[in-house]
């Protein structure tokens, strides 16, 4: 007995790829990817919410590590001005864990819905940027916690033996995660600086012609978005931010080397700058003899076309 093989047609990958599927398909898909997506964000918040103590206690290391933030009992003391802090903090840590702990899944429906409308050397491109990105951030992140003990400690210490110090729990976990979330996007600006380059934009020599722009724009911005007043948290984000950018620029200096760029004939000349000339006098050879042309033969007129009844017999 024979069974027929049923056979499978194109994936939605393939029909979205070459432009077969139709735009109401488009938003259907976009829907069932929105769905999966929302369901994996709703378990990992559920997730998360079973998880808000232990982070909210990681969340509080920095500020209990400082001798000052002891009370008598020998237990770090934060304050709760309203009745429902607290729960309402633990949403808020919730929906970050959430967030992160379904970020494979989220991004992946976000992606598949994305990556049939690249071309595939900018899926890979995209494969590696991402790669990249997400240590990238994660260093960010362990900085941030760092110069949040330090910072803490730089500014408890003016306060006097006179003054009881004790921080409120909710601006104190959104001033932490503030700073992580700061310190890790800010830790993505390399992937600007070999975007540039990846797309032909800027050249490796061009990106260190500009370091010295790029170490003061470092040092401004960190001024400006650290919200710690002391000078360490500045100089350890603007620090990192300028070896990342010469890391990038020596990434950069290899992806030149591997294309070929800077060997062109120009390569060396400024914009406004003249191209060479070859001034050497060549000879010129005498030309080659050409031959008589033959006149063209005049056309032919055209016949005068017969009457319809004489060009058809009776059956055709």
């Amino acid at each position: 007995m024979g069974f027929a093989l049923r056979r499978r047609g194109p994936s939605n990958f393939d029909r979205a790829s070459d432009g077969s599927m139709t735009l109401i398909e488009h938003f259907r898909e976009l829907r069932s990817r929105l769905f999966r997506a929302s369901i994996a964000i709703v378990v990992g918040i559920a997730l998360g919410f079973w998880l808000a103590e232990p982070v909210r206690g990681l969340l509080q290391q920095p500020y209990c590590n400082l001798p000052t933030s002891i009370g008598p009992d020998g237990q770090c003391k934060f304050v709760q001005l309203g009745p429902a802090d607290v729960f309402l903090l633990n949403l808020k840590v919730a929906l970050w864990v959430g967030l992160i702990v379904a970020a494979p899944f989220w991004l992946y429906q976000l992606w598949a819905f994305i990556a049939p409308g690249l071309h595939r050397n900018e899926r890979r491109y995209a494969y590696i940027f991402t790669a990249i990105a997400a240590p990238l951030f994660a260093a960010g992140a362990v900085l941030a916690f760092f110069v949040v003990e330090k910072g803490l400690e730089f500014l408890m210490n003016f306060a006097g033996d006179d003054i009881n110090t004790t921080l409120e729990v909710t601006r104190y976990i959104t001033f932490v995660t503030n700073l992580i979330l700061l310190f890790g996007v800010a830790f993505e600006f390399p992937l600007v600086v070999l975007m540039l380059n990846f797309v032909g934009i800027a050249s490796a020599k061009r990106l260190l012609s500009w370091w010295r722009v790029a170490v003061f724009v470092f040092f401004l911005f960190s001024a400006l978005v650290t919200p710690t007043p002391d000078p360490f948290g500045m100089t350890a984000l603007a620090a990192c931010l300028s070896a990342l950018y010469f890391v990038a620029v020596g990434v950069a200096f290899l992806n030149d080397k591997r294309r070929g760029r800077g060997k062109e004939v120009y390569a060396g000349l400024d914009d406004d700058e003249a191209s060479p000339l070859d001034d050497d006098p060549q000879p010129v050879s005498v030309a080659d003899r050409t031959e008589t042309v033959a006149p063209i033969v005049p056309a032919q007129p055209v016949p005068k076309p017969l009457p319809i009844e004489r060009r058809y017999d009776d059956m055709t």
